[in-house]
């Protein structure tokens, strides 16, 4: 991955913001899972599944899978749910005052990052580069089948052909390639 670019924007939202936690918590979970936005936004508190370090994601037509997060973030999703009031089904990611956050939150974070790091501004790095950097890392590392599960793409749709209909990772196999970008061992694999 593009480490030290991603080490600076890690420190900017850690250090900077009316909020440092959670945008760290943001960019932590979009660097692991490679979720979209609405992915992130639609998380609840009933998606998690601690015992197997397995999200729930919901995401742009209709899309639900099940995605492998580290152990480390799973701590942090359950103790953001619990610090900010966040209860079963309703969101989980919360501002302090315990009101859900909206796409506007991204929009923000990034404008700050931009502020300090003007690269991120000119090259208009954003929550999707994010995605992009994982899922390329992971194409690199694990192949492409690793990559296309790990992305939650679907099997309908214009596509890269018809071997994606025999060419399919498991669920232990993007748990694998996590441990991997993580360095953190995962209950699947």
């Amino acid at each position: 991955m593009a480490d030290s670019r991603l080490a600076e924007i890690n420190a900017v939202a850690a250090s900077t913001g009316d909020d440092p936690a959670l945008d760290s918590l943001l960019l932590r979970l979009h660097t692991e899972t490679a979720c979209r936005r609405g992915g992130a936004l639609a998380l609840r508190p009933v998606d998690l599944d601690p015992d197997q370090c397995l999200i729930l994601l919901r995401e742009r037509g209709d899309t639900v899978r099940w995605q492998s997060v580290s152990p480390t973030l799973m701590r942090h999703l359950q103790q953001h749910a619990e610090e900010r009031q966040a209860t079963g089904t309703g969101q989980l990611l919360r501002y302090r005052n315990g009101q859900p956050i909206t796409y506007r939150r991204y929009d923000h974070l990034w404008v700050r990052i931009g502020e300090h790091l003007p690269w991120v501004y000119v090259q208009q790095i954003s929550t999707h580069w994010l995605r992009h950097t994982t899922l390329t890392w992971v194409e690199r590392n694990f192949g492409y089948a690793v990559a296309r599960a790990f992305a939650g793409h679907s099997d309908s749709g214009s596509d890269a052909g018809t071997t994606t209909t025999y060419v399919r990772a498991s669920l232990q196999e993007v748990a694998a390639a996590l441990a991997a970008l993580t360095n953190e061992p995962h209950p699947l694999t």
